[in-house]
């Protein structure tokens, strides 16, 4: 979780609230350990395409390697939203394209966002109704092994 904290410590962001940690298969490519997943909310002066290359020098920082599409890797900053904001750019979707039928990201972003509208798509809560279960389960602190995916969301101040 030193990611979410690094992204507080850079002056890129403002961390507003995190959610819980859960646990999922991974998706696409599926020899590759469990990840761990959080939504994080963030208040932000950068638009959405310098946020996200911001949040991905974390990810070099962190030795992520980008060689498989969904492949292994040590940590992955998704931007899921930025306020409002529709983005259709070659390197950025806004919403992220998949948001509305991951489990793995409407729980977590729920927690933390409960009445949240996504772009497009509708309440949250009605994304996830339509996804089924997933297999997605909340974690302890102590149950953490393995890679870990930590998606953002940002609310642009």
């Amino acid at each position: 979780v030193s990611s979410i904290d690094e992204m507080a410590e850079s002056g890129i962001t403002e961390v507003l609230s995190r959610s819980s940690l859960y646990r999922s298969a991974p998706v696409g490519f599926c020899d590759q350990p469990d990840f761990v997943n959080c939504v994080v909310s963030l208040r932000t002066h950068h638009n959405p395409v310098d946020l996200l290359m911001r949040l991905q020098a974390i990810e070099d920082n962190h030795g992520r390697i980008r060689s498989i599409l969904n492949g292994p890797r040590t940590l992955d900053l998704d931007l899921l939203l930025h306020g409002c904001a529709v983005m259709d750019l070659d390197r950025l979707k806004l919403p992220h394209p998949r948001l509305h039928e991951r489990e793995f990201v409407l729980r977590p972003l729920l927690e933390i966002a409960p009445d949240i509208s996504i772009p497009g798509y509708g309440s949250g809560n009605e994304c996830l109704s339509r996804c089924g279960d997933q297999g997605v389960r909340q974690l302890a602190i102590s149950e953490i092994s393995g890679a870990h995916t930590f998606s953002v969301t940002v609310r642009k101040e």
